[in-house]
């Protein structure tokens, strides 16, 4: 039979785990916010990491893990991508109109070097300025996700046939097929965490331009897939 003073003292320590870490969850939700649209809170992000983070302290047994932030910052980061999964943003309409809007983009780009207003994306599709603003929102947050996340959204049936292992080879073979810049701006967003902003510093070229390689790259690995 346990001691109630022990269990107060390992709930004391816990909670004292998990405040310890709280600076490194805010530091990553502002990481995420970075790159997300205005609608998504920062204190929304930080909620949902700290209750994470709480959790984990809770199950955190440091005989078997010397590093209680080493355990638990990929489960507290999964847990603010699980958030912007739940919103459940990217249905079969708001794919075909981000489709068609990022194909306007991209030519619009091509001729003038800048993105289009939305007026002018609106014009064209004939579609309220408010929906297209919208999607771009939708885009902007979809963006942030996982490769796998934004593949499969798209193409169930094909990825369900494609072991993650395999799924991987096939992207790293589409990307060695393209220009090695491309292939650093997708290593920086995903695997370093860059905003476009921040690649965009390191390469010399705008965010505009980072966004119409990384929708170009996604595209062609859609493509490899089926």
């Amino acid at each position: 039979m346990r001691v109630k003073g022990y269990d107060d003292q390992i709930r004391h320590y816990q909670d004292e785990l998990a405040v310890q870490y709280l600076p490194a969850v805010k530091a990553m939700a502002y990481r995420l916010k970075e790159r997300l649209p205005r609608s998504i809170e920062f204190d929304d992000l930080v909620s949902i990491g700290a209750e994470e983070l709480i959790k984990l302290a809770r199950r955190y047994d440091k005989n078997q893990n010397d590093s209680f932030w080493g355990y638990g910052k990929t489960r507290v980061y999964g847990a603010m991508l699980d958030y912007l999964r739940s919103l459940d943003i990217v249905s079969r309409a708001n794919r075909k109109l981000i489709k068609m809007i990022d194909e306007i983009i991209s030519q619009y780009m091509d001729e003038h070097g800048v993105e289009p207003e939305n007026s002018y994306i609106a014009a064209i599709l004939n579609e309220d300025e408010q929906k297209i603003k919208e999607a771009r929102r939708v885009a902007a947050i979809y963006n942030v996700l996982p490769l796998d996340d934004q593949l499969e959204s798209e193409q169930k049936d094909t990825f369900s046939r494609i072991e993650q292992e395999e799924l991987i080879e096939k992207i790293m073979e589409v990307l060695e097929t393209m220009p090695k810049r491309d292939q650093m701006i997708m290593q920086m967003y995903y695997f370093e965490e860059l905003t476009y902003k921040e690649i965009s510093e390191i390469l010399d070229i705008t965010p505009s331009r980072i966004s119409q390689v990384h929708k170009r790259v996604i595209t062609k690995i859609r493509e490899s897939i089926g």
